[in-house]
């Protein structure tokens, strides 16, 4: 199973040591991350980090912002350091308040994800708990997979959001067969944080795993949001439980 990492989770080690952090990646056992961000370093550069620590550049968050205004620039950063994944992270309130939004949405994410395509990338777009909101009686996140194609969007399914919003994350994941390439898998627990490292809290994680891959998953990528413990600790904890449910 391939199991990587959310660099967001170790957002402030990355700030601090860019290069360094990746390196404690590689030796907690990951294979690929996730990039939200590059800091000021080019492609070029982060690309000779990962070749040098053996770490595989999977997926890339990107802020909508800078896919509507920035997309070319976008485009060849992300074809040079070898990215198969740029995904649509995160919706502001005013982007995502009625069904109207969500159309005119997918209108751009079909504009957008055609030309990541023909670049030799997938746009993948990143759901939170919002997204699981009905409209007409449909959900917003079906709304936009109905009114994209296939060959220019896929989801990446944060499986803890699906879950947080009330649904069964394997369902939705049976629903949505061969177009989620990716998942987030964090685990759930109660409290003010409501995040726990994979295998320490309610979620059945091993059920969720393997619902995707019966559905086409092919990457696995450990996300922590916030957590009690240290986030080096966090993820070498999720790494180790989510290796022996494979």
């Amino acid at each position: 199973m391939n199991v990587g990492l959310a660099l967001y989770t170790l957002r402030d080690d990355m700030d601090k040591d860019f290069k360094g952090t990746l390196q404690k990646v590689k030796e907690i056992g990951y294979t690929g991350v996730e990039f939200a961000g590059f800091s000021s370093y080019s492609s070029k550069e982060v690309k000779a980090m990962l070749d040098e620590i053996g770490l595989e550049p999977w997926s890339s968050h990107v802020p909508l912002e800078k896919l509507r205004n920035e997309l070319q620039d976008v485009i060849t950063y992300h074809k040079e350091l070898g990215v198969h994944y740029i995904v649509c992270p995160y919706l502001t309130e005013d982007e995502r308040g009625t069904k109207t939004d969500y159309f005119n949405l997918a209108e751009e994410l079909e504009t957008i994800g055609n030309e990541i395509r023909e670049a030799g990338m997938l746009l993948l777009y990143h759901n939170h708990d919002f997204e699981l909101e009905s409209f007409d009686e449909e959900l917003a996140l079906d709304l936009l997979l109905r009114n994209t194609r296939t060959c220019n969007m896929a989801l990446e399914c944060d499986t803890f959001w699906v879950e947080y919003a009330g649904h069964k994350a394997t369902d939705y994941l049976a629903k949505h067969k061969d177009r989620v390439p990716v998942i987030h898998v964090k685990d759930k627990k109660d409290g003010d944080i409501p995040f726990a490292e994979v295998g320490e809290g309610t979620l059945n994680i091993k059920e969720i795993i393997e619902a995707a891959k019966s559905v086409g998953t092919h990457y696995f990528i450990v996300e922590q949001d916030v957590s009690e413990r240290t986030p080096l600790e966090s993820i070498a904890i999720s790494y180790k439980n989510i290796k022996a449910m494979a």
